[in-house]
């Protein structure tokens, strides 16, 4: 006699990452291309200010750490999304949500934490507070316009 079992397998049938990979991927994304724009207007912030917060030296250092911070970052955003409700948003929502983050990263982290940090370790050409730069806000509102767009786009 010959028996036959029935074995369901789930099928997978989008590419669509969770939240949290999305918000990983965009925020790496975001990173890369904050970090070329910083790498040609204000080199001495990824090659001295950054590494320097966690008392390190040289530009990969903190090409390292400053794509590390997007990352984290990217995943904030995303469990932001997750906890409003709006873990899927369209490609325009997106765009508008990671753009708003972005400028909120720079207000705090940016403006206001970068500088007392870097004060805190000793770093002798630490900014006052606060720190308002505008390519650092243009750099930060690019990674969030990056990050939102990304997002949407494998988060679905």
């Amino acid at each position: 006699m010959s028996q036959e079992t029935a074995t369901r397998t789930d099928e997978r049938t989008t590419t669509a990452l969770a939240p949290w990979q999305a918000g990983t991927v965009g925020g790496i994304l975001g990173a890369v291309v904050f970090g070329a724009m910083m790498a040609m207007q204000t080199p001495a912030v990824l090659e001295a200010a950054i590494p320097a917060m966690y008392g390190l030296e040289g530009g990969l250092a903190g090409t390292i750490l400053h794509v590390s911070h997007g990352a984290v970052l990217g995943v904030v955003f995303a469990a932001l999304l997750v906890a409003a409700g709006r873990s899927h948003l369209g490609a325009g929502s997106a765009l508008v949500a990671g753009l708003v983050y972005g400028i909120a990263v720079w207000a705090v982290l940016a403006v206001v934490v970068m500088p007392i940090w870097l004060s805190a370790v000793g770093f002798g050409m630490a900014p006052a507070v606060p720190n308002v730069a505008v390519e650092s806000l243009v750099g930060h509102a690019a990674y969030g316009l990056i990050l939102g767009v990304t997002y949407s786009l494998l988060a679905r």
